[in-house]
């Protein structure tokens, strides 16, 4: 790169201000600065775009190998798979030789399952519900807006 000290960045202002003059030189000076800002900020955006193929670069091949690694796994299931299911079908072949007709009796079997009829999301409490109903408990909240519909006054004609 340029090796620029403050020798040679004096003597660059002086010959600007020979050559081009004291009443010119803060807006060349402007311009010159809002130049270097701009290259400034391409060379940051090509670095972040290079940065940014170079990560891409390297997740595809994370991708691929994560791919791989999916075929492989899923490559042994289907092969343990089959063999289960060739174990298992000689494992019932030779059960169901051994037991031919064996049939459970009623008393054999488990009763059948009977839910209790219970509402789980029902709170019960102690007092009745005829009873809230005609001393005129609340059993359900209302919201804000309910609430000041319910009780807003009517108009009185």
């Amino acid at each position: 790169m340029i090796d620029l000290g403050i020798s040679k960045l004096a003597m660059i202002g002086a010959v600007a201000l020979i050559v081009i003059g004291p009443e010119k030189l803060p807006r060349v000076a402007r311009t010159v600065g809002t130049l270097i800002g701009k290259a400034q900020r391409y060379v940051s955006d090509v670095k972040a775009e290079v940065n940014r193929s170079m990560a891409l670069d390297e997740l595809k091949k994370m991708k691929d190998s994560v791919e791989s690694a999916a075929k492989d796994v899923s490559q042994s299931i289907q092969t343990t798979s089959a063999d289960f299911e060739k174990s298992w079908a000689e494992a019932t072949s030779t059960a169901s030789e051994g037991i031919s007709d064996y049939r459970p009796s009623s008393s054999d079997a488990a009763p059948e399952y009977r839910h209790p009829k219970k509402n789980w999301r029902l709170k019960q409490g102690a007092t009745p519900n005829w009873y809230k109903a005609r001393a005129g408990v609340r059993t359900r909240a209302l919201s804000g807006a309910a609430r000041v519909a319910r009780f807003r006054p009517t108009k009185f004609n």
